[in-house]
């Protein structure tokens, strides 16, 4: 074949390759903006028709709760059982104090409304703080106003001599509460008048460089301590809302429940609830190392068998999980309708986290990869064919220094290295 020949036949069969190939882009534009056209039909036909009133939440209080009931996939299928999970880390707050938070501020309010002037709404535990800023933010202002005047007064009674220089400008105490440097009097009471003491976004009272604001027991007439152990508040957060969500979420088709527990509010009001609609209800506790909750509802003791009551120490185990476990019993946990209970581990925890996060695409905390662990336990105790719903607490964005670390988990023989689920057992 002459050159000639052999360049014409090549511009042809690439003349063809490039009509062929601008057929087919034609032809397939058509066929995916036609069915972009269905879909987004089929999309706008199907929408379901909101009123504003349903489809605009009232506030930051109006996405509390209602919390979906989700199907981890992953552990389902590895037991047989349909394990099902309440995502509480899609509250406001990414946490489910929130529920703990609006309903005690709620009571508080109740209070309020009776006479009481409740001064500052103050949590027990700093993972709690946040959750009670968000709902009770408007208490910075009155905190503000009363922390100035404070101030004030002491700085007034100081510039009056009331108060001794001490030396190497190391604070001293004024009535019990209101430490002062040695230097400045006159300038910390001009800081005071200018309002130096401001209050922080999160609600909290800002030290001004000269001074530092406490509310002792008896200053605080009429002031209200949220005390989310001790306070039924929390109980009834989970008795009124998150068991009635749950019972509507599955039907009442539910065999069991498992959770972890801190302040023992959810577990205690969930659990309350559950087998009050349905004695038959399975509720567990799944405990972390150096908790006593454990040994209080398998043997009736906060203590283990190797330890002599009254020689326990106060922090026997360390843990990576946080929010969890407790060696007291609180008057919530106090409310809880049990079955019995499993001990987890820490290594349980950071891989159960792994596989949820590599097979269902969640992020999730140590009290939430706690509460799988026990779910995971509670199948193996039921067999295959039960639904069983647990709690994710909150999500692994507040984890990242401990729990979600590398380095940290490497110096506490954490690595996780698991490929499925043999981590437990």
């Amino acid at each position: 074949m002459s050159p000639a020949m052999s360049n014409n036949s090549g511009a042809v069969v690439a003349a063809a390759a490039a009509a062929t190939a601008a057929f087919t882009i034609v032809i397939l534009s058509h066929f995916i903006f036609s069915n972009r056209k269905n879909c987004r039909e089929k999309t706008h036909s199907s929408l379901p028709k909101f009123s504003r009133s349903k489809s605009v939440a009232d506030g930051v209080i109006g996405v509390i709760g209602n919390t979906p009931l989700i199907k981890i996939n992953s552990l389902s299928e590895a037991t047989g059982c349909e394990i099902l999970a309440k995502a509480e880390f899609l509250n406001p707050g990414g946490s489910v104090k929130d529920r703990v938070a609006e309903k005690i501020i709620q009571e508080a309010q109740i209070l309020e409304a009776l006479g009481a002037t409740v001064e500052r709404v103050r949590p027990v535990s700093i993972t709690h703080k946040d959750h009670f800023v968000n709902v009770a933010r408007r208490r910075a202002v009155e905190a503000t106003d009363y922390a100035k005047e404070r101030e004030a007064q002491e700085v007034r009674r100081a510039s009056k001599g009331e108060v001794k220089p001490c030396e190497n400008g190391e604070f001293k105490e004024i009535s019990d509460c209101y430490p002062y440097p040695c230097d400045s009097i006159g300038s910390a009471l001009d800081d005071a008048i200018r309002g130096g003491t401001q209050i922080n976004p999160n609600g909290q009272v800002k030290e001004s460089s000269y001074l530092r604001t406490e509310l002792s027991r008896d200053e605080c007439k009429g002031g209200f301590f949220a005390d989310q152990f001790e306070n039924l508040a929390n109980f009834r957060a989970h008795y009124e809302g998150t068991g009635p969500e749950i019972w509507e979420q599955t039907g009442g088709n539910l065999h069991a429940f498992v959770a972890a527990a801190g302040t023992g509010g959810t577990l205690a009001g969930i659990s309350h609830f559950l087998q009050d609609q349905n004695p038959d209800i399975k509720c567990f506790l799944i405990d972390p190392p150096g908790s006593g909750l454990f040994n209080k509802v398998t043997r009736g003791v906060l203590y283990t068998r190797e330890e002599a009551e009254g020689k326990r120490l106060k922090n026997p185990f360390d843990t990576i999980t946080e929010g969890i476990g407790i060696n007291r019993l609180t008057k919530n946990f106090q409310m809880a309708r049990l079955d019995g209970a499993f001990r987890g581990t820490d290594i349980e925890a950071v891989e159960m986290s792994r596989f949820l996060m590599k097979n269902d695409g969640l992020f999730v905390g140590s009290s939430s990869a706690m509460n799988c662990v026990g779910a995971v336990r509670v199948a193996g105790l039921l067999g295959p064919g039960h639904t069983i719903v647990t709690i994710l607490c909150d999500s692994g964005m507040r984890h990242l220094s401990k729990f979600y670390n590398p380095q940290y988990l490497s110096a506490h023989s954490l690595t996780p290295c698991a490929s499925a689920l043999e981590f437990l057992g």
